[in-house]
């Protein structure tokens, strides 16, 4: 099981098959007329994953901002109609293969769609009542998440521990938060998975042209919900992604779960795109790589799934042919944590002769811990390497300290 060293293999793959120069585009369509400042109809966002549009880094304000000047330009003071968002571009399934279902809740299991906003991922705030035995409170930022939260967290006594647990059931909106939060405590966060990144998308568009001074009477729907939808046609308000170069720091350095499921979809052939098509793209590119399913079995793009298997040999090949192709490798190796230095290695391996010179991309989850890259030896020499543990009963520092042990020596390995 390679956990997030499945990322290498569909980062690979999309950069073969997708260049490093591909964006995804998000469309916004004003269908209708627009009669005294009035748009007659609905506007509908049309997405194809980005999966870039965040709201801690302002990428999404930006985008909303650049729309309602668009509208106001074209006259629009006001949308009769929904907001509609369009995510056929991508199929209904949201969730990878085999996910387990208490991972659910988690922002990292957040699921994928062709419209996404914030990684498909907002923050709870749990905050203790007055008084112990009082029902905390919870709040959940931004707004528009369309979960339905049951608060069942209680404030417990001063000094007691702050235990708090997330469920939600996939395809259902309601947020189950339990458990208990200390009397006087500081508030805790969690961050959550929506249930429908569409409606997420689309609400959060709704509220923010409305805030910019455009009012719209309709409300935000899911253009599957609509009987008979036809996506529009015509000439749309038009914004491209970040290049999948870019992306892809996002991916490897931060493990970025939801990117990885977008970027195997990406791969497919034809429309919607289905994770299991993207699967099949990508093993064509592979076998000719000479990696055939004897070293690689795929099922998700991130490695979340536990039905993911691959070979130490299969990745070292596939880190060895992005090394020697010139299309393929200066960012595939700008993507990579570094050691001591940053992502999910910034800890590892420092004041070694490991830091700075490792560039590798970390794997983690339950009695799994892998690390596959690239490492230069002490005469000059590069070397691929790929460590994959699994099932161990040790604690899993022993096995991390272990596995940075090797690295350290083939740094330091002369011949």
């Amino acid at each position: 099981m390679p956990a997030s060293n499945m990322k290498i293999v569909t980062l690979a793959a999309a950069a073969e098959r997708l260049g490093w120069d591909y964006t995804f585009e998000t469309r916004a369509y004003a269908t209708g007329s627009i009669a005294g400042g009035v748009l007659q109809g609905d506007l509908v966002a049309v997405g194809s994953g980005d999966p870039s549009l965040a709201i801690g880094d302002g990428s999404a304000g930006r985008l909303f901002d650049e729309w309602a000047d668009r509208l106001k330009q074209l006259g629009v003071g006001a949308i009769s109609g929904r907001i509609v968002g369009d995510d056929n571009a991508f199929e209904d399934e949201t969730l990878g293969f085999g996910w387990s279902w208490d991972d659910l809740p988690d922002d990292y299991a957040a699921g994928v769609g062709a419209l996404q906003l914030n990684e498909n991922a907002v923050r709870v705030t749990v905050t203790p009542g007055p008084t112990a035995g009082d029902q905390a409170g919870i709040t959940v930022d931004p707004p528009d998440s369309g979960l339905v939260v049951e608060n069942r967290v209680a404030t417990g006594a001063s000094g007691s521990s702050t235990t708090i647990v997330t469920r939600r059931l996939p395809g259902n909106a309601r947020l189950e938060v339990a458990g208990s939060i200390p009397v006087g405590s500081s508030p805790t966060s969690r961050v959550v998975s929506v249930d429908n990144p569409t409606l997420f998308f689309a609400r959060a568009l709704r509220r923010a042209l409305i805030a910019r001074g455009i009012d719209v009477r309709g409300e935000a729907v899911d253009a599957d919900d609509i009987p008979g939808w036809r996506s529009p046609t015509g000439s749309p308000m038009l914004h491209q992604s970040p290049p999948l170069s870019t992306l892809a720091v996002r991916l490897m350095k931060a493990s970025q779960n939801q990117y990885a499921e977008t970027f195997l979809k990406a791969l497919s052939a034809g429309t919607p795109a289905t994770a299991v098509s993207g699967r099949a793209e990508a093993q064509k590119i592979f076998s000719t790589w000479g990696i055939g399913t004897d070293g690689l079995i795929q099922r998700d793009g991130s490695g979340l799934s536990r039905y993911n298997y691959v070979t130490a040999d299969a990745l070292v090949t596939i880190l060895s042919h992005v090394y020697r192709d010139a299309r393929l490798r200066g960012p595939f190796e700008a993507s990579l944590p570094i050691a001591g230095r940053d992502g999910s290695l910034a800890n590892r391996m420092k004041g070694t002769a490991a830091e700075g010179n490792v560039r590798a991309k970390t794997g983690s989850m339950s009695n799994v811990r892998t690390l596959s890259g690239y490492a230069t030896s002490a005469d000059g020499e590069p070397l691929v390497f790929s460590i994959l543990a699994n099932n161990f009963e040790t604690p899993a520092d022993v096995v991390i300290g272990a596995t940075d042990s090797i690295v350290v020596r083939l740094v330091r390995f002369q011949r």
